[in-house]
């Protein structure tokens, strides 16, 4: 197990090189200078070469991607070119939004899909199967974005039972921050277990279709007791992969949910940078999405590790 770790740490050291180099050089070569866009187009160009240097835009490409790789190792992002402030600081008031948006979206998202998939695979051919794999179906073709302009429709404007939009924070009260992410987290959270829920049921019918299953039925468990027994652990490896992929997504990918409800969250901060040419924050905030997104993979293999000890001598 510890040779089949370092090796995984080591693929993630090379894999966060790698993206950041890859970042860094997809965002400097974007056309624009950050320092006239502040200035404007009339600015003079001794006032414009005082702003690069101010702002570290000045001194070869590769001394400026060492200084950024450098800062971030020691928890200094650098400066916002627009706001004058600590990009980390930023960076973690916006994380703690996007963060619990996130986790609760996948808590959302899992306690429905894993019942409903495995409910589905235990009646295989049945009436509820049909009726879950429709309701997957429908979750899936729904964007999330109309499915949340709904839910503020209904249950914001005209139920008024949750809040159309904004965040309340967590000085509050952890009730009125959770509130004001519900109608946000449903609508990540649907499209999300609709797939998961999929992936669930056609996992576990693979697996209810193996040797080791008929062999189980032949020495007298029924099909409920070698699922829960046997086949449901053996068929979540898919389903991690999954899930690892979907808490990726709903941390880096809730932007346009994050605009519907004005949530203060890292898409925001993002799209808001972009406009504003703020490089240094979407560098940042950008690596720290990939960071999460590596580390969420990384967890996952371990996770593969743990529920199949076949992957230390196989392919670890």
């Amino acid at each position: 197990m510890l040779r089949y770790l370092l090796k995984r740490v080591l693929s993630l050291a090379l894999s966060l090189v790698v993206a950041s180099a890859v970042i860094f050089l997809c965002i400097e070569v974007v056309p624009g200078d950050p320092a006239a866009y502040m200035l404007g187009l009339n600015a003079q160009e001794d006032t414009l070469a005082a702003l690069r240097a101010e702002l570290g835009l000045e001194g070869s490409t590769l001394s400026r991607y060492l200084s950024w790789v450098g800062g971030m190792v020691q928890g200094d992002f650098g400066t916002s070119y627009t706001y004058r402030t600590p990009v980390a600081e930023m960076i973690a008031e916006r994380l703690w939004v996007s963060l619990p948006l996130a986790l609760y979206a996948l808590a959302l998202s899992t306690l429905i899909a894993f019942p409903a998939g495995i409910w589905a695979a235990s009646r295989r051919g049945s009436l509820a199967d049909y009726g879950v794999m429709g309701v997957t179906q429908l979750g899936v073709a729904i964007p999330n974005f109309w499915f949340a302009m709904l839910m503020v429709l209904v249950f914001a404007i005209n139920l008024r039972w949750m809040p159309a939009g904004g965040f309340a924070g967590w000085d509050a009260g952890a009730f009125a921050a959770l509130k004001s992410l519900t109608l946000p987290a449903i609508a990540l959270a649907l499209p999300q277990a609709s797939i998961l829920a999929r992936v669930m049921r056609s996992s576990l019918l693979d697996t209810l279709g193996e040797d080791f299953i008929r062999t189980a039925r032949a020495k007298g468990l029924t099909r409920a007791q070698a699922l829960w027994r046997h086949a449901l652990r053996n068929a979540l490896i898919p389903v991690l992969t999954i899930i690892g992929l979907q808490f990726s997504f709903l941390l880096a990918g809730a932007i346009i949910i994050e605009n519907v409800f004005y949530l203060p969250g890292l898409g925001r901060l993002v799209f808001k940078a972009i406009s504003a040419r703020d490089l240094i924050v979407v560098e940042s905030v950008v690596m720290l999405l990939v960071f999460a997104v590596i580390m969420v993979n990384f967890a996952v293999d371990v996770a593969y590790a743990v529920v199949d000890p076949r992957l230390r001598r196989g392919r670890g």
